[in-house]
């Protein structure tokens, strides 16, 4: 790494919360809530945390809670325009905060809140305020970032399609922050927070699982339908010639169905591009019980309609509307889509510590100088990476720059290859482990960079364990004081071990 990227220019960027800007937001009347209303399909679902979905809108976009237990409700710069971030910012200071509802824009008044326990799940926690900074139409604003326990429901609804009625959903969402686990979803599920039985779920679906096999396999991610006890890509499940969108940082999930015999999948690029249409036929016939379809209403984000939250995903915003819009409906709001002007890396650009980059860490220590911090097993280690390295390796030495999720001013370190977990110390020893929401894992999971003990580069001291800083010590990686009464708290070499190198990514 180059000087030019020097641990000042990167903590100014930490510090000022820049990201690259797009284009200015789309004009008023424009917005898809706006579209899909002039087209006689009204929104009757309208969600976003950075910006408004009809150009009228002027209310709040989402609330947060810091961990003292105060909330305050997130608004928008203009009407019809972009999250005001730097009233988050200024509320939740260098505070955890998390995102505890999400108001619908709609006037049906279907906000969501912190899912509660079900079938398949425990109550799940609230997505991190800060984790996913992202630019939209020049602006910063935050997405909401889940990990495997973290979701959004509202069982008591008005206006959501039920019992076969026709609707249509899309939501925009991160094709770099995904898994395989269940189910990643935004749509209709039952209202009980239990599994009702085949096609009681209607909610488009984007991630990595493949349950109908025949999938490609050097692609994926994939938009599905999820209606309960399946994941379609199509009327058998799979959809073998669709490659899914590619590792994009922003992509259009859309699903129509008319809730009898018939429903359609839609992807795009949200930052260009129109639509392409990867499925549009019969309701499933691999399995019984989807046509009709069973609907009971509720609204769900980011897990399956039991509760299933073993799902990664990061949601911008999302739309549900009364009866199955138009295509030219369906095009003019990817066209407004890709007007907002969404931007910033989210895990694509690297290189510096500016949050949402993807970096790898070099030892500087003279015998080392070949190693990078990677995780194998679950434990941070360094190993000898290189140009020749597996791409397994590589990836395991590839980490996402995220704000500090116990505090903004602070870091944390997201894996590349395992999305929703993060690099944390527990007993000093450092760990890969999922975000499970914890106030101690959040803390332990907080690293504040600093220029380096040995003169140059970056060091990280934790947050919860100040004097502590990211070692490296006989290849296994700890939090380390310079002297102390454990072995890696040796003085010999200390500085040196505790100083790192930010690289461009190896993934």
């Amino acid at each position: 790494m180059k000087r030019s990227r020097s641990i000042v220019l990167s903590i100014a960027l930490i510090l000022t919360g820049l990201v690259s800007a797009g284009p200015p937001a789309g004009a008023a009347g424009s917005l898809p809530c706006d579209v899909y209303g002039s087209a006689g399909t009204p929104c009757v679902g309208a969600h976003s945390t950075v910006r408004a979905l009809y150009s009228a809108y002027n209310g709040p976009l989402y609330q947060v809670r810091r961990a003292d237990g105060a909330t305050t409700d997130i608004g928008l710069l203009t009407t019809g325009g972009i999250a005001n971030a730097a009233a988050q910012d200024s509320f939740c200071g260098t505070s955890a905060c998390v995102i505890s509802e999400i108001y619908d824009q709609s006037p049906r008044h279907n906000h969501l809140t912190i899912e509660g326990a079900g079938g398949a799940g425990a109550a799940d926690v609230g997505a991190p305020a800060n984790a996913l900074p992202i630019s939209i139409g020049g602006h910063t604003a935050y997405g909401v970032e889940i990990s495997p326990g973290m979701g959004y429901r509202n069982n008591n609804t008005s206006g959501v399609a039920v019992n076969g009625q026709p609707e249509g959903m899309y939501m925009v969402a991160s094709a770099t922050h995904v898994n395989g686990g269940c189910c990643f979803d935004y749509g209709n599920a039952e209202t009980n927070n239990q599994d009702t039985g085949n096609g009681h779920m209607d909610a488009v679906y984007l991630g990595l699982r493949c349950e109908f096999g025949g999938c490609n396999s050097s692609g994926g991610p994939w938009v599905a339908a999820d209606l309960e006890n399946g994941l379609f890509q199509s009327n058998t499940g799979t959809q073998a010639s669709d490659p899914g969108p590619g590792i994009i940082p922003f992509v259009t999930a859309m699903l129509n169905n008319n809730g009898q015999n018939h429903f359609a999948l839609k992807r795009g690029n949200a930052q260009t591009g129109g639509l392409t249409t990867t499925y549009s036929g019969s309701e499933p016939t691999v399995k019984s019980g989807y046509s009709p379809l069973h609907q009971e209403g509720a609204i769900v984000l980011g897990t399956g309609g039991d509760n299933s939250n073993a799902d990664v995903g990061s949601f911008f915003e999302g739309v549900m509307t009364a009866g199955v819009p138009s295509d030219a409906a369906d095009n003019a709001v990817q066209s407004s889509i890709v007007a907002a002007g969404y931007g910033g890396s989210n895990g694509v650009a690297g290189g510096t510590l500016t949050p949402g980059s993807s970096i790898s860490l070099r030892a500087t220590t003279a015998c080392c100088t070949t190693r990078y911090l990677r995780h194998a097993g679950g434990d941070a280690v360094t190993s000898v990476i290189s140009a020749s390295s597996s791409a397994l390796d590589k990836n395991d030495a590839t980490w996402i720059v995220r704000r500090g999720l116990a505090n903004s001013s602070c870091l944390s370190f997201e894996s590349k290859n395992y999305p929703g977990d993060y690099l944390r110390h527990s007993n000093y020893q450092l760990h890969r482990q999922p975000d499970d929401g914890s106030a101690l894992l959040t803390n332990d999971a907080t690293f504040c960079a600093g220029a380096g003990n040995s003169g140059s580069f970056t060091s990280f001291q934790s947050l919860n364990y100040p004097g502590y800083y990211v070692r490296h010590y006989n290849a296994t990686v700890y939090i380390a004081s310079n002297g102390g009464a454990n072995p890696w708290d040796n003085t010999a070499s200390w500085a040196a071990d505790t100083t790192w190198e930010v690289t461009q990514p190896w993934a």
